[in-house]
């Protein structure tokens, strides 16, 4: 069964990236700009079909959300287990020239709302995937494909069983695991999170469990100044996957 991801990002990294998996491109009639015009070549390119549609077919499919006038269908992205999200890692550590792999690891989040925000923040810094256990924890569903706004068909879900022991497998294929702890010692801009990290995120309101924060290399907070003891999960994670994002683009910058 095909999804419909809209946006001209979203199309366009489709297309860039996993034309193979796009059947249609429906763009509305009317709209003649060039960055649909580059939509629509990179379409042409890849041997995809292009349809017209109007408006009000784009409102009855997608209400008010933002969705640029642009469409595309589909196939979903496979789910990923722990064989092909250790297998991944390991060949971008070895890839001469590659920016070290980091993942986004999510510790029991509940809500949908926050994965998807969670995974297009992920998807936004260049991580590689993010990680979920089986149980205990909200799965895709298509709140999540939405709220993630196209991030579901480029950034893999890895779905674990036993999350403690992906965790040592992350360690032992090359990754520094970095735990999210309200209570760390060190801020998140104080350590070093440019090279190979897994960031780990507590669920909402009970944060890490004991077992994971045990796995964990080193544990990191955010500075606040405020009233509130804690942010939203998808508040938290995108600030410490942009402060990764920074160093990385420093570190890259310096050499």
């Amino acid at each position: 069964m095909s999804e419909k991801v809209y946006g001209l990002h979203a199309v366009r990294a489709l297309l860039t990236r996993h034309a193979e998996r796009v059947s249609t491109v429906t763009i509305a009639e009317g709209r003649a700009d060039p960055r649909m015009a580059e939509i629509q070549s990179l379409a042409q390119k890849a041997g995809r079909t292009v349809k017209r549609a109007s408006p009000a077919v784009f409102k009855q499919l997608f209400g008010d959300a933002v969705h640029q006038s642009v469409y595309v269908d589909v196939q979903p992205l496979a789910v990923w287990h722990e064989e092909e999200l250790i297998a991944a890692i390991v060949k971008q550590l070895e890839a001469t020239g590659a920016k070290p792999p980091f993942v986004l690891v999510l510790d029991g989040v509940q809500d949908p709302h926050n994965l998807g925000a969670c995974l297009r923040t992920a998807d936004a810094c260049g991580a590689l995937a993010v990680v979920i256990p089986k149980d205990r924890a909200v799965q895709m569903n298509a709140t999540v494909r939405k709220v993630a706004a196209g991030a579901a068909e480029t950034t893999p879900i890895a779905v674990v069983t036993n999350l403690a022991r992906t965790l040592r497998l992350l360690k032992e294929a090359g990754l520094w695991i970095v735990g999210a702890d309200a209570e760390a010692p060190k801020l998140a801009h104080e350590s070093d999170l440019s090279g190979p990290i897994a960031l780990v995120m507590g669920a909402e309101g009970s944060g890490l469990r004991q077992l994971t924060r045990d796995t964990c290399d080193l544990t990191v907070r955010l500075p606040q100044q405020g009233a509130v003891e804690s942010l939203n999960v998808s508040v938290a994670s995108g600030m410490l996957l942009y402060e990764a994002l920074r160093q990385r683009l420093s570190a890259k910058k310096d050499h």
